[in-house]
């Protein structure tokens, strides 16, 4: 049987202005309620692919702006928890964290007073996707292949493939799912995988060490 071959590409985010900001609790609240799907998917997952300089103190840039910003520590903790990996999509983790800021308003009348000394911008981006011109034709390649993956490699392929695939999987399950129960185990090691609180570096050695161990076996 004749499978077709995994094709490896890279990607960038492009981010773009939405017009959109916030200086207050309150105006975070209203715009989260409006803002574009796009655009709390960047500020979840955009600063994967974004240089960082310093390990960041919260997983999100909505709880790094109520941190940093708005100084409210306890807020931004309980938004910072906020894991997309287990929402069904992201307009249901927009509504997740429109009941977390709700919940505060309600709970303390003194924060709708608080006024950030930087407002909020809501980015949206547009993922460019380049051809690599690497094709993979069978598993073993994909193991021998996935240490020298960039980090936009492994964006697309195993953070971004969530929104392509019909069953939100990575692309790699996905074409691993091709050959049938073979490879039964090596799908369900990466499922396994949450990939959100880890940066594209630990995420490809994570996928090494699988790829190593499962394939490893069977070469």
């Amino acid at each position: 049987m004749q499978r077709e071959p995994f094709v490896v590409r890279d990607c960038a985010l492009v981010a773009m202005a939405t017009g959109r900001k916030a200086q207050t609790l309150k105006e975070l609240r209203d715009q989260l309620r409006e803002v574009e799907e796009v655009s709390i998917y960047h500020h979840f997952w955009g600063r994967l692919l974004q240089p960082q300089f310093d390990e960041p103190e919260y997983n999100n840039d909505f709880a790094a702006w109520v941190f940093h910003h708005l100084h409210h520590q306890e807020l931004a903790e309980r938004l910072s928890v906020v894991n997309p990996t287990e929402f069904p999509s992201m307009d249901a983790v927009r509504d997740e964290l429109v009941e977390i800021v709700e919940r505060e308003l309600d709970e303390s009348e003194w924060v709708a007073y608080l006024r950030a000394d930087r407002a909020f911008h809501f980015v949206k981006s547009q993922i460019v996707v380049f051809d690599t011109g690497i094709v993979l034709d069978t598993p073993e390649s994909l193991r021998d292949a996935v240490h020298k993956m960039s980090s936009g490699n492994i964006f697309y392929h195993f953070i971004d493939a969530r929104r392509r695939t019909p069953m939100g999987k990575d692309d790699f399950s996905a074409w691993l799912e091709g050959y049938g129960e073979r490879y039964r185990g090596l799908i369900e090691s990466l499922g396994s995988i949450d990939p959100y609180f880890s940066s594209l570096e630990e995420i490809r050695n994570i996928l090494e060490e699988i790829f190593s161990r499962h394939l490893g076996e069977e070469s």
